[in-house]
């Protein structure tokens, strides 16, 4: 499958969203087979339109097949490719339909995962925290959450994303829906870790850092679904 990639990031690290939808393939395909179905009746008709099916599919898969083999990373495309081929100069054409439409059918779910993967992802860093407060020598600035070292002690405001884990110096109020599917708001005494990803749900609170925004607990998750959906 051709990539569309654009590049998204959180800390240091860079994922490639793919995208892509094949479904219009699997149509053509399928229409394909049925108008030979429907003109069996004449083989060279039915033949001409089989063998119209499989090129559809297969002249874009030589490409890709050719672009995996100069990267050194054939997969099972190949095998598609020789079916395919194979169906054509024998004469098969039908036999070569098939092949395409499984072929086109299967990009086309792989398209559809993708997809939703691309969605997820998105919505996990649209919600993770690109800025934070961090008390600096009696007073607040703002800093990218890259900056986070551990041992900062950042602030965090009414309704803010906790941007990395940390333990809280006072009770905060929490809504860790996101990371445990409870939607009611919990009750964190001072000491305890808070985790990076949480609501803050009540007033704000100082947070000691004790980990980077990349060894988080919503930076784990992140890093976890991107590389799913790279895989």
């Amino acid at each position: 499958m051709v990539p569309a990639g654009r590049l998204v990031q959180i800390g240091r690290r860079v994922y490639r969203v793919t995208a892509g939808d094949r479904r219009v393939v699997v149509v053509v395909t399928a229409v394909g087979i049925g108008a030979g179905a429907r003109v069996a009746g004449d083989r060279a008709l039915a033949s001409l339109a089989w063998a119209l099916v499989t090129l559809l599919a297969l002249l874009p898969l030589v490409v890709n097949v050719a672009r995996d083999v100069l990267r050194r990373e054939p997969g099972v495309d190949v095998i598609a490719l020789l079916a395919m081929t194979a169906a054509l100069v024998m004469g098969q054409e039908l036999a070569g339909a098939v092949v395409a439409l499984m072929l086109s059918g299967g990009l086309a779910l792989e398209a559809n995962a993708d997809a939703r993967a691309r969605q997820e992802l998105s919505a996990l860093l649209a919600r993770a925290p690109r800025t934070v407060h961090r008390h600096r020598a009696g007073r607040l600035e703002w800093v990218p959450v890259e900056a986070v070292r551990r041992g900062h002690l950042l602030l965090v405001g009414p309704g803010e994303v906790v941007a990395v884990d940390g333990v809280t110096t006072a009770p905060a109020v929490l809504d860790e829906s996101a990371l445990t599917g409870e939607s009611r708001p919990v009750e964190r005494e001072a000491g305890p870790l808070v985790r990076s990803g949480a609501v803050n749900a009540g007033g704000a609170f100082d947070l000691r850092a004790v980990m980077t925004a990349e060894e988080s607990t919503y930076g784990g998750i992140v890093r976890l679904v991107g590389e799913a959906q790279a895989s």
